[in-house]
């Protein structure tokens, strides 16, 4: 029997000229595999969660405009161009704070200009064969990538250790391994006895409906508890390290993620309990000088009071603060992994030299 491990999370079906993803609006109840043929199906599945998780995201980008200019009637360069930014602007308006977003966007849209140089020569055929090409390289470097994080994050940890997440970070919202999860999969690989705490994390319940979901599937000691109880257990010891995802990494190291991470953080500074977040490269914005200047989506207000309720359980005109994301400083993070190894304080420094490495 199938378990939700063995469904793939974004995948491209070439043939129908659709992206096929599991519903995880659904999760755990149901398993739903659904395909999304137009753009306006692609947007709603990023803004409605459908497809979640900055990873992920960025591969529903790469193959989404891929997608939407394989049938093109563009017949020279800058026709072809101007269509794909408003296809790209487009896509890129479903949710402001994932950077994957708009890097997986650019990333295919710098890849054109490149295979198409000046426009001279511009072949529609095999500039589509090559935005193929790169959406595939970009779901295969997410799996690379989320695995060789794992193996980053596996250092850090230790046979009987009990980590906590907050959010989902894991397999369902990347291609494979996760990022935050990645170090617990490869722990169980190994057939290490680890123990992890999964925040069910309000009001969307990712915690609760997908981390623990997909890490009991995969046979991992897994425990749920309300946000408001992590400082309880963390008060306890169980608690020896922390392992969160993130949606952007600012240029000083201040990090957005899932709303309450920042409260995780908070926490485990005064428990002493180390914090990490895993993030690719392609989720630092080396552009974005502090946490300061990230965009924080603010969402509907029925997420709060309706949502997962037989009966509203809140006051008629009750006002309601919604953000999706907060930034946890720098300095409750004791370390960024990345699949190139993990960064330490200070964070500018560390993140400025793995850039001009990767040069």
């Amino acid at each position: 029997m199938k378990s939700i491990l063995d469904y793939e999370t974004v995948a491209l079906v070439d043939d129908d000229d659709a992206i096929e993803i599991i519903d995880q609006t659904l999760l755990p109840g149901r398993i739903e595999i659904i395909r999304l043929h137009t753009a306006k199906e692609i947007w709603d599945a990023i803004y409605l969660l459908q497809v979640r998780g900055a990873p992920a995201i960025g591969v529903t980008a790469g193959f989404g405009l891929y997608l939407l200019m394989k049938h093109s009637k563009a017949l020279v360069y800058d026709e072809f161009m101007k269509e794909l930014r408003e296809k790209s602007d487009y896509l890129n308006s479903s949710r402001p704070t994932a950077v994957n977003l708009s890097w997986a966007l650019k990333r295919m849209e710098e890849h054109v200009k490149n295979v198409t140089k000046d426009g001279s020569s511009f072949d529609i055929d095999e500039v589509i064969k090559e935005m193929r090409e790169e959406s595939e390289r970009i779901k295969a470097e997410d799996i690379d990538v989320c695995r060789r994080i794992g193996e980053n994050g596996l250092t850090l940890i230790k046979d009987g250790d009990g980590l906590l997440t907050h959010c989902n970070a894991g397999q369902l919202a990347t291609c494979k391994y996760g990022t935050a999860t990645a170090p617990m999969y490869l722990a169980h690989e190994k057939g290490w006895n680890i123990k992890v705490y999964c925040d069910e994390t309000r009001p969307l319940l990712q915690g609760a409906r997908l981390t623990a979901f997909e890490l009991h599937s995969a046979g991992i000691d897994t425990t749920l508890l309300c946000d408001n109880m992590s400082a309880s257990l963390m008060k306890t010891g169980a608690v020896n390290a922390i392992f969160v995802g993130c949606d952007r990494v600012a240029a000083n190291g201040d990090a957005a993620n899932k709303i309450g991470t920042s409260m995780v953080a908070t926490v485990a500074k005064r428990y002493n309990v180390p914090f990490y977040v895993c993030a690719p490269t392609s989720t630092i914005d080396i552009n974005t000088p502090t946490g300061d200047q990230i965009n924080i989506e603010q969402r509907k207000p029925e997420e709060v009071t309706e949502m997962w309720y037989s009966e509203r359980m809140a006051p008629e005109g009750v006002k309601v603060y919604n953000p999706a994301f907060d930034v946890t400083d720098n300095e409750l993070i004791t370390g960024i992994v990345t699949e190139y190894g993990v960064l330490r304080a200070p964070y500018d420094k560390a993140i400025r030299e793995l850039f001009e490495k990767k040069k």
